[in-house]
C-alpha cells in the first residue's frame, strides 16, 4: 500500500463516520459539539453553493425543489404580508412566530426531503451569507424564503451585483492592459502582425 493510500484511509473512514451519526435521529446525541461541528460544515457548504448559485443566474427561474410551486402558494397563503427582502428574526423565532410556522413546515413532511434539516438563511437578501446577516432555519422555511425572494425578485440584486463586480474587473483589466502599452511607449494594434 503506497503513502497516498494510507493517508486516504482515515480521511474515508472519518467521513464515513460522520454521514453514519448525521443519520441519526437528533435525539441520540444531546449537545455533542462534534456533531453540532458537523451539522455547521454541511449547513455553510449548502448556503456557499445557493449563494453561488443566484450570483451565476438569474434567480427568477430557479427551480430549488419539485414542488416549487406548491411550498410558493402554500407560503403566501399563510404568510401573505411576511417581508422577504429584509427578514425580521422575530417573525420567524418568536413562540407566536413558531406556532404559524410550525403546520406550514409539518404539511412538507414526506414531500420535502428532509424538510426540518438545519439550514442557514439570509436576514438581508442584499447581503452575502455572514455572521451578523445570518440565522438558522430549518430547509423548508429556508425553500419557502428563498423561492418567494426569487420569484418576487428580490434575490436579483445578488446576481446583478455580481456581475457588475465582474464587469468592472474585466474593464480594470482592459483599462490597465492599455495603460500598459501606452506607459511603454509600444502602440497596441489589432489585427496587425507587427514581427514581419
Amino acid at each position: 500500500m503506497d503513502a497516498a493510500s494510507e493517508s486516504e484511509e482515515p480521511v474515508c473512514g472519518e467521513v464515513v463516520s460522520v454521514a453514519h451519526a448525521l443519520s441519526l435521529p437528533a435525539e441520540s446525541y444531546g449537545n455533542d459539539p462534534d456533531i453540532e461541528m458537523a451539522w455547521a460544515i454541511r449547513a455553510m457548504q449548502h448556503a456557499e453553493v445557493y449563494y453561488k448559485l443566484i450570483s451565476s443566474v438569474d434567480p427568477q427561474f430557479l427551480k430549488l425543489t419539485k414542488v416549487d410551486d406548491q411550498i410558493y402558494s402554500e407560503f403566501r397563503e399563510n404568510f401573505e404580508k411576511l417581508r422577504v427582502d429584509v427578514l425580521d428574526p422575530e417573525e420567524l423565532k418568536s413562540e407566536s412566530a413558531k406556532e404559524k410556522w410550525r403546520p406550514f413546515c409539518l404539511k412538507f413532511e414526506g414531500i420535502v426531503e428532509d424538510y426540518n434539516y438545519g439550514t442557514l438563511l439570509r436576514l438581508d437578501c442584499s447581503q452575502g451569507y455572514t455572521e451578523e446577516n445570518t440565522i438558522f432555519a430549518p430547509r423548508i422555511q429556508f425553500f419557502a424564503i428563498e423561492i418567494a425572494r426569487n420569484r418576487e425578485g428580490y434575490n436579483k440584486a445578488v446576481s446583478c451585483s455580481v456581475q457588475d463586480k465582474e464587469g468592472e474587473k474585466g474593464t480594470n483589466s482592459e483599462e490597465e492592459e492599455d495603460e500598459k502599452g501606452a506607459d511603454s511607449g509600444g502602440e497596441k494594434e489589432e489585427g496587425v502582425n507587427t514581427e514581419n
